[in-house]
């Protein structure tokens, strides 16, 4: 499932808030319904290839298909054989179709998977998009879910803790249902689309030590990355079947992926190490759900300190201080910047962390404005914006303009201001979701700049 964290807030101030008002109509209304400029979309995906050796993606395919994120582990292989169907069935948003067509064209084209969608009928996969509540109130910190035999929420209640809706006792999958949100913003559902039809026909697990996936719970990556895609590809190959063990799979992997991944065996191995439980339990706390906020912030600092006492230089060490830097920026800014600082030069290190760089842009530009310095603003910003436009995070790329308009005021350049404004609109109408919440974020960066306050 995809778990509800705390969004991870782009400027200094207060977050949009969490939970949406009740006004599924203004968001899923067409576009001349709204104040606001058209919803922006994505052009044509372009992933990028995966940055590590094979022999490290060898390890990862075993622990991503052969665990749970519960530490259950699967006995064998699972995935569903022979042409896979998906529908769609609940109060559906209007953005939730496209989403999936275009996911399901990307499935076919670079995990070469046998899926279609079908409009009627039973199917392999059913979609079925309810309210957060319903969610909330089947899995309280749940975003979305994934279950297995079942075809619909009312099912999944009867079935709940029975052997049916246990993961452990499958191999070949033939009915599964995904459940979706129906009243968050279009990014969200679509976020939710991608992850959970990925685990719907691959790994269950998710691994923190991965940089470059969906399947982490970091919930930093949006859509399914160049690695995702070569994880889906190599599970459907005919070299492997539902049933197999984990030493089976894994006497046959080295070819595979030299041959759908023949750059990766001339990259050598960096074998990061294993994921604490300690240090997933005190990011879980620092960034979930019912903490109070000294909890959070004590949570934050266990988990830099267990990341120091490990030893780690990766992405993991850099999410540890962004996180505490996330939490303190309200009570101290001078100590969240320091943090910012600290993981945007451990994420510098990382192949294929262009995505976690553009969040720390985000914050450390943030800073630069309140500061009412627009011209370090500005250069930290513009390198990312295209970095967050080609990972398809709309929320992300609306949050960058609205920080470089701020900047551009700052300097005087106050035409150029108006037209990144308006242009990072459409993109929070996608990212963010309803008019409301567009404005609210609005003003929430346009309260950081010392030209307004916090008045606007």
């Amino acid at each position: 499932m995809r778990h509800v964290f705390l969004p991870i807030c782009l400027v200094l101030g207060a977050c949009v808030p969490a939970s949406y008002q009740s006004d599924t109509a203004s968001r899923a209304a067409p576009s001349h319904e709204s104040a606001l400029p058209p919803m922006k979309s994505f052009s044509a995906p372009s992933p990028v290839p995966p940055q590590r050796a094979n022999r490290d993606i060898l390890r990862d395919f075993l622990d991503l298909a052969f665990q749970m994120e519960s530490g259950r582990v699967l006995e064998r292989f699972s995935r569903f054989e022979g042409p896979i169907t998906v529908r769609v069935t609940g109060d559906v948003p209007i953005t939730l179709m496209a989403d999936l067509n275009r996911v399901i064209h990307r499935l076919r084209d670079e995990a070469r998977i046998d899926i279609r969608r079908v409009s009627g009928g039973a199917a392999n996969i059913t979609i079925e998009a309810v309210s957060r509540g319903d969610i909330r109130r089947n899995l309280p910190s749940a975003a979305c879910f994934v279950v297995p035999n079942v075809d619909s929420l009312a099912e999944y209640r009867r079935a709940r803790g029975t052997q049916a809706t246990d993961w452990t006792r499958i191999t070949r999958r033939e009915k599964i249902a995904i459940f979706v949100p129906n009243d968050a913003s279009p990014q969200e559902t679509r976020d939710c689309l991608h992850e959970e039809l990925a685990q719907a026909l691959g790994p269950l697990n998710d691994l923190y030590r991965l940089s470059d996936s969906v399947f982490n719970d970091d919930n930093v990556h949006a859509v399914l990355t160049g690695f995702d895609m070569l994880i889906l590809r190599a599970y459907y190959v005919p070299e492997l079947r539902a049933g197999m063990s984990r030493q089976e799979v894994a006497q046959r992997l080295p070819a595979i992926l030299s041959r759908l991944n023949p750059a990766g065996d001339r990259i050598a191995p960096r074998f990061s190490g294993p994921t604490p439980r300690a240090w997933i339990d005190a990011i879980q706390t620092a960034l979930g759900p019912g903490a109070h906020a000294s909890a959070r912030r004590a949570a934050a600092i266990d988990a830099v300190r267990i990341a120091q006492t490990v030893g780690w230089t990766d992405h993991r060490r850099a999410f540890s201080h962004f996180a505490l830097g996330r939490l303190a920026q309200s009570s101290d800014p001078d100590f969240a910047r320091e943090q910012f600082v600290i993981a945007d030069k451990f994420y510098a290190t990382v192949p294929g962390t262009g995505l976690h760089r553009a969040y720390v842009a985000a914050q450390l530009a943030s800073h630069a404005i309140a500061r009412g310095d627009g011209a370090a603003a500005l250069e930290v910003l513009t390198p990312h914006v295209a970095v967050a436009e080609r990972f398809e995070n709309a929320a992300l790329v609306a949050t960058l303009k609205m920080l470089q308009a701020e900047a551009l005021e700052i300097e005087n350049r106050v035409a150029e201001a108006q037209s990144v404004r308006l242009d990072s609109l459409g993109w929070a109408r996608y990212g963010y979701g309803a008019d409301w919440a567009v404005q609210a974020k609005l003003r929430e960066v346009g309260a950081l700049s010392p030209l307004r306050g916090p008045n606007g």
